[in-house]
C-alpha cells in the first residue's frame, strides 16, 4: 500500500493509504508490529457513518474518526479481542489507526487537524 507523510497536529506520522474496500477490509489484521512512528489512515469516497472492528488484529490500536475537513472528531481505544464493534458516533471520511496510546502519548486531541504532504 503507498504510504503519506502526515502531520496530525505538528506531529509527524508515516501512514499506509487503505483506500480500496479490500485494503480497508484487511487494515491491520495479522500484524504483530507497527512502528511508533506510523499508522493506517482509512479512506472512504465521502463522509458516512464508519464501523471498524479487531477482527484479526494483534495489537491494541486507537483510531481517530476525521472529517471531510480533516479534523479529528472522535478518538477511540481498540483493546484486541474478537466480537467487538467500534462504531465512529458521526459521519467520518477518514480513519487513523496507531498503536494505542499514540495519541495520548503526543498531545493529540479532538479537533486536532491532520495535514497530508
Amino acid at each position: 500500500m503507498p504510504i503519506v507523510e502526515l502531520r496530525v497536529g505538528d506531529v509527524p506520522l508515516a501512514a499506509e493509504i487503505a483506500s480500496s474496500g479490500q485494503q480497508r477490509y484487511a487494515g491491520l489484521s495479522f500484524r504483530e508490529t507497527l512502528d511508533e512512528d506510523a499508522g493506517m489512515l482509512f479512506v472512504y469516497p465521502a463522509e458516512q457513518p464508519l464501523t471498524f472492528t479487531m477482527r484479526n488484529t494483534l495489537l491494541p490500536l486507537s483510531i481517530a474518526f476525521i472529517d471531510a475537513s480533516l479534523v479529528i472528531s472522535e478518538i477511540v481505544d481498540m483493546d484486541v479481542g474478537p466480537g467487538q464493534l467500534f462504531p465512529s458516533s458521526a459521519p467520518a471520511q477518514f480513519a487513523l489507526e496507531v498503536n494505542q496510546g499514540w495519541f495520548q502519548r503526543n498531545s493529540i486531541e479532538v479537533g486536532t487537524r491532520v495535514s497530508m504532504r
